[in-house]
């Protein structure tokens, strides 16, 4: 099954969550990923579905097949209209967790990919890229 090359996702239930990491398979597969490099990025996407959904709110996954100088890629972006990150330095450190989790979320996220972006400011949600180059 093949997945547009651009779309989104709304992230608003557990069940978005899931079909987020069906959506980033698929397109991990139509790039020609190695299993590892899939299994990486949907891990990542995961991550930052989960985040997206329980610290901000919800929002959506917006997703891009990349082709630049001969390679292929895959862009994510995960949107929220939550409160932003207070601290992002304290966020992005290994260990730290704002809820039961891990901590793992972002820090652990941005090592498993290519390119990794943040934006966020204290009420004004938190946007999250992501890129996994072929």
């Amino acid at each position: 099954m093949s997945v547009d090359t651009s779309g989104s996702l709304p992230l608003a239930s557990e069940q978005h969550i899931v079909a987020s990491r069906q959506v980033v398979r698929q397109l991990c597969q139509q790039i020609k990923l190695s299993l590892v490099e899939q299994t990486k990025m949907i891990t990542a996407a995961s991550e930052l579905s989960r985040n997206t959904l329980i610290h901000g709110g919800g929002g959506s996954m917006h997703w891009e097949l990349l082709e630049r100088d001969g390679r292929s890629g895959l862009k994510l972006c995960f949107e929220d209209r939550g409160p932003g990150i207070a601290d992002l330095k304290l966020a992005m450190s290994d260990g730290w967790t704002s809820g039961s989790g891990m901590g793992l979320g972002l820090p652990g996220s941005k090592r498993l990919v290519s390119d990794f972006e943040i934006e966020t400011a204290p009420g004004q949600g938190t946007r999250v890229s992501i890129t996994k180059w072929k």
